[in-house]
């Protein structure tokens, strides 16, 4: 095949299976649900973050890294570009499903290209893997699906792919093909971090050969990590408490709640391999698998037997099965499983597969050589047809019209949708796959719209902050979705208080409705969060005692009111306050904990300091201030803070445990057994410091 057939061939696979995800876009009527919503709304921040959406504008990079606190920026970044010029409809944005498609099968088509030789078969088995990627019924589920493992698996497949190329003993070791390998591992680390799963043990047999090989390759390998260390560190330094947050939550929290398979246990170790045939179509499989074999058996013959001159590159082949591997192994030590998880291994299994199919072609070319012309091709097409049908079936299944529910419409009706309107939350009880607090908030601000959505009801505790606080309310009569029997409460005391007058129902098709309900006119005007912040802030100078009524409130104040209206008119009126008078404490606790729920270490430090000065007798101000330096990546400030602080205030558990904790972090290792003996100590003194409270409470 010549390389401008290869090219034209490639193309036309991608633009037909565009049309085939275009096509299910055309007919699907559906609403984005949980996750699909929540990273529309990620793209929209970002695209307004950027100024190329309306309702938004550059703010900085500070307030850019804000919009990610828990997965890295680019697929969004890009996402949010591409919905600016193709539209918000959920339908439109998914236009950048097709261009991530793209990369994908020309990072597929580009690793395939190294396994064989000549080229001229390198290009056929290249394009029947291509084919393979595209025909996947998991990939193509992931095309016509707004979540990140489309972005994240065609970004670690261009990562494998430029790494195996850097890595091959014979014609790897360039500079430009280290530089683009290291490129592409800092974009797919920027996709989603979870991409260190596959990449983290290719990265260290690289590093390996590398190491071995040297050459140059050591500095090449040094330069490389440098680039994506340069590339990663803005996001990680800025997110990286809100990141392990997160993926404690996303993977150690959720694989106890959802009961998956432990880490060591056979079944977890067999989980994805049971996934398998239904991610990838037990035709592609087992075909694949069987010329495997054939391929094994050819291979035992004598060399004049096989009449071939097709060569398979064994160090391609080695980097491209042992990254698989090593992924897989690597992958299913993750306490968390879903069967998207694996999507990123699927391309190097795909490829390994057509291998087999490929076999077949060969075979069937020496068996019948005087039809070699055309039965090879016609195999492998009808191969190909029985290969489309689980796709087909699958995506039929998914065909169907469904989700038709009133979400526009209630959100219209609520004053979402519209630039002019005031910005505003609606407090969502119910939370179905058609209706919940990221899809209000999507279709709320797409138009340049500024109404939110926010879930409530998970405690009893949220129904006195809603009945005295909030402004709307979306009810469900029927099916209440995933939500806690708290969330029964909530709604009947909505119904019940007179507080809310409802404002109107919207069917849904399947049975029972939605109620918009508004707070009436004549029921007692809410009280500001910006009146009680002082007072609060001013509660962290009692140290941790006050640190759980702060952010007990501001959890739910940042629920009832999504788009923190509160702190700009707190922050004026701070300012002011301390521009006529410079020592007053409670201004500067205020600014201090703004900076703080802001994400502001170097701010809020500046503010600790203030304190420290003008509160010389509390150690808490110091303590605070080496947090919050911590937090900003300055251990060496915060290890010098500390033990100023422990000079004036004597011995105090928790100055010590964060001046040892911070010289460990700054480099001190030899500190680490003093570091861990302070810390019983340190919690034994905040235990103490909440006892009173509870009892109190008690």
């Amino acid at each position: 095949m010549s390389a401008w057939a290869f090219r034209v061939c490639l193309i036309l696979v991608w633009l037909l299976s565009t049309v085939a995800d275009r096509l299910w876009w055309g007919y699907h009527a559906g609403l984005p649900s949980w996750d699909q919503a929540d990273y529309l709304n990620s793209a929209l921040d970002h695209g307004r973050a950027l100024g190329v959406l309306a309702g938004g504008g550059w703010q900085g990079w500070n307030a850019l890294l804000d919009l990610s606190p828990k997965i890295p920026p680019l697929a969004s970044l890009v996402n949010g570009t591409v919905m600016a010029a193709a539209g918000d409809v959920p339908a439109q944005a998914a236009w950048t499903l097709s261009l991530w498609n793209a990369l994908l099968l020309f990072s597929s088509a580009g690793w395939a290209l190294q396994l064989l030789r000549p080229r001229g078969s390198a290009r056929g088995f290249a394009l029947l893997a291509t084919a393979a990627v595209a025909l996947a019924p998991m990939l193509l589920e992931l095309r016509t699906d707004y979540v990140l493992e489309l972005p994240l698996t065609a970004m670690v497949t261009l990562a494998l792919w430029r790494l195996g190329a850097w890595w091959s003993p014979r014609s790897g070791g360039q500079w430009w093909q280290a530089w683009l390998a290291a490129l592409a591992v800092a974009l797919s680390l920027l996709v989603k971090q979870s991409a260190l799963l596959v990449l983290l043990p290719a990265l260290a047999w690289s590093l390996v050969a590398a190491q071995r090989i040297g050459r140059g390759r050591r500095l090449q390998a040094l330069a490389g990590l440098i680039l994506v260390l340069i590339s990663v560190f803005p996001w990680l330094r800025h997110n990286w408490i809100t990141t392990l947050g997160g993926t404690n939550r996303a993977v150690i929290e959720s694989a106890a709640r959802e009961g998956d398979p432990g880490v060591f246990s056979l079944s977890g170790w067999f989980w994805y391999l049971r996934q398998v045939p239904l991610q990838i179509g037990s035709a592609l499989l087992w075909i694949g698998l069987a010329g495997l074999v054939l391929l094994v058996v050819m291979r035992c013959r004598p060399p004049m037997a096989t009449m071939s001159n097709q060569q398979d590159r064994g160090d391609a082949w080695s980097w491209l099965v042992g990254t698989l591997v090593l992924g897989w192994l690597v992958t299913n030590l993750s306490p968390n499983k879903d069967a998207r998880y694996i999507a990123p291994l699927l391309p190097p299994l795909l490829i390994s597969l057509s291998r087999g199919w490929w076999q077949w072609g060969l075979w069937i070319r020496q068996r019948w050589p005087a039809r070699s012309a055309w039965l090879p091709g016609l195999a492998l097409t009808a191969g190909a047809l029985v290969a489309i049908a689980p796709a087909w079936t699958a995506q039929s299944a998914r065909l169907r019209p469904r989700n038709r529910h009133p979400l526009q419409a209630i959100v219209e009706r609520a004053g979402g949708a519209d630039p002019v309107a005031a910005p505003n939350t609606l407090i969502v009880v119910p939370s179905t796959p058609d209706l919940n607090q990221h899809n209000v908030s999507y279709y709320g601000r797409r138009n340049g719209g500024r109404l939110v959505g926010r879930q409530l009801g998970g405690s009893t505790d949220h129904i006195q902050p809603v009945l005295a606080h909030a402004n709307w309310v979306l009810l469900a009569e029927g099916d209440q979705g995933s939500v806690r029997s708290s969330a029964s409460s909530l709604d009947q005391a909505v119904r019940e208080s007179g507080v809310f007058e409802e404002v109107e129902v919207f069917p849904r098709p399947k049975g029972g409705s939605y109620s918009l309900w508004k707070r009436r006119i004549d029921s007692e005007s809410p009280v500001g969060f910006e009146q009680r912040f002082p007072q609060l802030a001013a509660g962290l100078a009692k140290g941790p005692a006050g640190l759980d009524p702060v952010f007990s409130s501001v959890a739910i104040e940042h629920m009832l009111d999504g788009h923190f209206s509160y702190r700009a008119p707190l922050r004026q009126a701070a300012v002011e306050r301390l521009e006529q008078d410079p020592s007053d404490v409670s201004a500067r606790w205020t600014l201090a904990l703004l900076a703080v729920l802001a994400n502001r270490p170097a701010e809020a430090a500046h503010h600790f300091e203030l304190l420290e000065n003008l509160q010389p007798d509390s150690p808490w101000p110091s303590a605070y201030r080496s947090v919050v330096l911590l937090a900003g990546w300055n251990p060496w400030s915060a290890s010098s803070v500390a033990s100023a602080a422990l000079g004036r205030h004597g011995r105090h558990p928790i100055l010590e445990s964060l001046e040892s904790l911070s010289a460990v972090l700054g480099g001190a290792i030899w500190r680490v057994p003093e570091a861990v003996q302070s810390l019983p100590a340190a919690v034994s003194t905040v235990e103490e410091s909440l006892n009173p409270q509870a009892k109190g409470s008690s």
